[in-house]
């Protein structure tokens, strides 16, 4: 059974905040202008971004919300009732609430009927793992459609408060804490929505999913993106075993850390599943049109293609796409929204037959995913 990518939205709250305005919406910590804030945008090369936060750090949009709208765009472009949706699936870092999981919130939020609901937790490749669950069942010929969400809201962990209650933090300790304040400059609020049916539209060009997968690589390495620990040596604790959560804020528990140290290996492990897949013959560089790659920073492109290169079995740069330096590292929900803008670009001509190949890559505790379009019309 064929799966198609039919209808797509995103959603990008409040205006576009450009490099020099970000510190006015997450906030100086204790009032000092960041001493790293130039230097990461510099190798990350984001431009506007968004966020769900305004300047005085108060939520403008919910993570459900956000979600909502975005999935309210690609019904409302859809040739498809509502309440024949099959299945729900969300995808989110962190929802609004600790439990019930993101698929229920934005069920009821959108006042979709009896329904099957997935929630998939991780940080980047849950969307994938949405999109693969949503696309499985509809392999299994369970549903004849289903609406894949997946939306991020960083900010609210990223703001300057969050660092100031920190007094006990290794933040706090050290002047500059390069593992605790580099994703303030790399992340940033959105979602995007895909719905999967099993006919192409009626209308216009959907997306054959070919094959999805994805190679986890948790038992190899260390964990190097997380929130919930204090970021200590040796300290076994996470957020939820210290005496109350005020304790666990002032500990530095409920930042949200990247071991820069470990970002390398992502690359590497990244580069090693595409060339397993081309190995197995299910990746074929050579026959790909376009190459969707979520690549959290500018700087991390050319050690892809350079290892691509080595390897002799690169993507021209001409068929890359991306909207990273225009949209943002919205983390899981960046695939999703770069898909919905790839459709719609006036700068790219999709036509049928057209391959795209998408690249998932999660430095969480390095996972790597990845899956295969087809350009088709009905």
């Amino acid at each position: 059974m064929s799966v198609y990518i039919t209808s797509t939205g995103c959603f990008l709250p409040g205006p576009p905040i450009n490099c020099e305005q970000v510190e006015n919406v997450l906030g100086a910590v204790n009032g000092q202008a960041s001493f790293l804030r130039v230097q990461i945008q510099k190798a990350n090369q984001i431009e506007p971004r968004h966020y769900a936060i305004d300047e005085n750090q108060q939520t403008t949009h919910s993570n459900v919300e956000m979600a909502t709208n975005a999935a309210e765009q690609c019904l409302d472009r859809a040739f498809v009732a509502r309440e024949n949706i099959g299945m729900l699936a969300v995808a989110s870092t962190q929802g609004d609430h600790p439990a019930p999981g993101m698929a229920s919130m934005v069920q009821a939020e959108l006042e979709l009927p009896t329904i099957e609901i997935i929630s998939t937790h991780g940080i980047c490749s849950s969307s994938t793992m949405a999109l693969k669950a949503a696309w499985n069942s509809l392999r299994l010929e369970e549903h004849e459609s289903a609406l894949v969400v997946s939306s991020e809201l960083a900010s609210r962990l990223l703001k300057k408060q969050r660092y100031e209650a920190a007094t006990e933090s290794t933040f706090a300790e050290k002047k500059i804490d390069f593992n605790t304040e580099f994703l303030r400059w790399m992340l940033s609020d959105g979602a995007g929505a895909l719905l999967l049916q099993n006919k192409p539209s009626p209308k216009g060009l959907s997306l054959r999913i070919d094959w999805m997968k994805g190679f986890s690589h948790a038992h190899a390495f260390p964990t190097c993106m997380s929130v919930g620990s204090s970021g200590r040596i040796g300290e076994t604790k996470t957020w939820q075993d210290y005496d109350s959560y005020a304790e666990a804020e002032r500990k530095g528990a409920l930042l949200l850390r990247q071991d820069v140290r470990l970002l390398d290996n992502i690359v590497r492990m990244g580069v090693d599943g595409y060339l397993r897949l081309v190995e197995e013959g299910i990746n074929k560089p050579n026959e790909v049109d376009h190459f969707l790659c979520h690549y959290s920073s500018h700087h991390f492109k050319n050690k892809i293609l350079e290892m691509l290169e080595a390897a002799g079995v690169a993507i021209p740069q001409e068929r890359w796409w991306t909207n990273l330096y225009t949209r943002g590292n919205t983390g899981a929900a960046s695939m999703f929204i770069m898909i919905d803008e790839f459709m719609r670009s006036s700068d790219v001509q999709i036509k049928e037959g057209d391959r795209i190949l998408c690249f998932v890559p999660e430095s969480g505790r390095f996972n790597t995913t990845y899956f295969h379009l087809t350009a088709v019309s009905a």
